[in-house]
């Protein structure tokens, strides 16, 4: 709410990335009624040591354990007029979800990477391993695995490709960057779960590549919005006519 000049704040979210290393909050505030077409939301940038913030111990999370997340939580915090992002309640709104969508681009991609690194390490594993002194690559049901894990990883990174194309142009800003998402986490679960099968019990060993990205990729299906958000979000979208 607003009080004199200030902006005071109060509310929690879960999961938040970085949050025990941050030291500036990107902060999704409801400031009035929400009303037709406006979502009665606003961005504000909260320092991480304003009075009134406090952040929870660090998430024990399956994996991703390069990104540290934890609860934060504001407790009457107050700002200046000059925190709120755009200088207009509306205008960092529209911001903020113009990013949101580049962010699903982002993640269709890290996904895609992700899903390369799995294969390559199966195609190498494949390669070197042997059974009864064979390698394990020369059996046809290793390579048809193999071979759907190629497929997949080209059609992610065709996807990625032709959806920052026109995310750049702004020819199509909404469903395309959430078809890409989904498609793209979707499809390295399926990649990864293929690279442990080829990896056969080595594959379940903590200390092999293809189990820790077993894990991490589980998340990006979550954040960015949930693959169900982004079926929504593309249905939605087409019923409309629109893209951009």
């Amino acid at each position: 709410m607003l009080d004199g000049d200030d902006w005071v704040i109060t509310g929690g979210k879960r999961f938040i990335t970085n949050a025990p290393v941050a030291n500036l909050f990107v902060t999704f505030a409801r400031t009035r009624e929400a009303s037709g077409k406006d979502p009665g939301i606003a961005v504000f940038l909260v320092p991480a040591d304003a009075p009134g913030v406090s952040v929870g111990p660090k998430d024990r999370k399956m994996g991703q354990e390069g990104a540290w997340t934890a609860d934060v939580h504001f407790d009457e915090v107050r700002v200046p007029a000059d925190a709120l992002v755009g200088g207009s309640e509306e205008v960092g709104y529209r911001a903020a979800m113009t990013s949101l969508a580049r962010g699903r681009v982002h993640i269709a991609a890290v996904a895609v990477g992700t899903a390369r690194r799995a294969l390559d390490e199966s195609v190498a594993y494949a390669a070197d391993a042997t059974q009864a002194g064979t390698p394990i690559g020369e059996f046809q049901l290793v390579q048809a695995m193999l071979a759907d894990m190629q497929t997949d990883v080209l059609a992610g990174e065709a996807l990625v490709r032709e959806t920052a194309r026109k995310y750049r142009s702004g020819q199509d800003r909404r469903i395309a960057p959430s078809a890409a998402k989904l498609f793209c986490t979707e499809m390295v679960g399926r990649v990864a779960d293929l690279a442990v099968q080829v990896h056969g019990g080595s594959g379940y060993m903590r200390e092999v590549v293809v189990e820790r990205i077993y894990r991490d990729v589980r998340l990006l299906r979550l954040y960015e919005g949930t693959s169900e958000v982004q079926r929504v979000i593309v249905g939605r979208g087409l019923l409309r006519g629109g893209t951009a």
